[in-house]
């Protein structure tokens, strides 16, 4: 009796995003951001390197731009949020929150960065360096704001932008 084979084409999947396919693969010695000064040591970037008391003293010394701020200066972003019509008395109260977001998030890790935030009439628009800021800064947003409605949409892979849409809703 005759077996029945059945071919599989071949399937191919995306290998998965990892810290190494966004950032430069490990560097050996120091590397300071000629733009924001900081500092990338032991894998991973640092505002300064303070906390670290053995630095060997014959480490290289190499100056590039972070990747943060490879980003701001191609224009590029992973988090995007508009924000639609704002009331006027909610508006500055907005931007200070918006703001106190940006700086918290800057202090606990110096690539999580607002780039951006552009006001027009009753609109706001602002990108960050990570996806997932803009969405922690949309959740924040909407509980703040209790009368805001959120649409979230992401590019299609392998990017990971976050576009995100903010419309304050009519009293």
């Amino acid at each position: 009796m005759k077996k029945n084979i059945v071919k599989t084409e071949a399937i191919e999947f995306y290998a998965p995003r990892t810290e190494e396919h966004e950032f430069v693969r490990g560097k050996t010695g120091l590397v300071f951001c000629k733009n924001c000064n900081a500092v990338y040591y032991k894998k991973s970037w640092h505002h300064n390197l303070r906390h670290y008391k053995n630095l060997a003293e014959n480490l290289a010394i190499k100056f590039l731009l972070c990747p943060a701020c490879k980003m701001i200066k191609n224009k590029q972003f992973e988090g995007e949020i508009v924000i639609l019509n704002i009331p006027d008395k909610f508006l500055k109260e907005l931007v200070h929150l918006i703001e106190a977001f940006g700086r918290r998030a800057y202090a606990r890790d110096s690539q999580h960065r607002l780039i951006e935030i552009k006001k027009d009439k009753r609109n706001l628009i602002v990108t960050s360096t990570e996806n997932q800021l803009a969405k922690q800064l949309a959740k924040k947003i909407k509980d703040a704001f209790k009368k805001v409605e959120e649409k979230i949409s992401y590019s299609p892979a392998p990017s990971d932008v976050v576009y995100i849409k903010l419309m304050f809703l009519s009293s």
